[in-house]
């Protein structure tokens, strides 16, 4: 999808991506964008993008270096309800996937909540493996070789 793009949130963006939400039954997999942000500002090595459709901004992702070399930690990723099923997370992440190579990543980790409306099959659609590991915080881990 070549109208796919990821652009920093400025000041005059801010609040449209503050707006964008997941369906009534995501609500308990991602956080909303604003806390997203704001955890963003209190985690230097993090980085966060607004996904735009064309003009119209779709979703929200984040990452930061993980703590070996050449891995990294997909903190957060969403797309607004209105905007799932058009491929634009997919795009988005594979525009996220190319960056992370040019930087010299080469493995993506992330985390889910496990549930019937969850993103375990995305992310497996994708390519990421389930470790099976379970963090501290009741996640289930999920690796993708970049």
């Amino acid at each position: 999808m070549s109208d796919v793009a990821l652009r920093d949130i400025t000041a005059a963006t801010v609040r449209a991506i503050c707006a964008l939400e997941v369906r009534q039954d995501q609500r308990g997999f991602v956080a909303p964008n604003a806390v997203s942000i704001a955890q963003a500002h209190f985690e230097p090595a993090s980085s966060f993008k607004a996904i735009y459709a064309a003009e119209t901004p779709v979703g929200f992702l984040m990452w930061r270096p993980g703590t070996e070399s050449g891995a990294c930690y997909l903190w957060r990723f969403m797309i607004d309800h209105r905007h799932q099923k058009h491929g634009y997370g997919k795009a988005a992440l594979m525009l996220l996937f190319q960056a992370l190579r040019d930087q010299g990543f080469h493995l993506l980790r992330t985390s889910i909540v496990q549930g019937s409306a969850g993103p375990l099959e995305f992310y497996r659609s994708l390519g990421f493996r389930d470790t099976g590991e379970t963090l501290p915080n009741g996640e289930s881990l999920l690796l993708l070789s970049l």
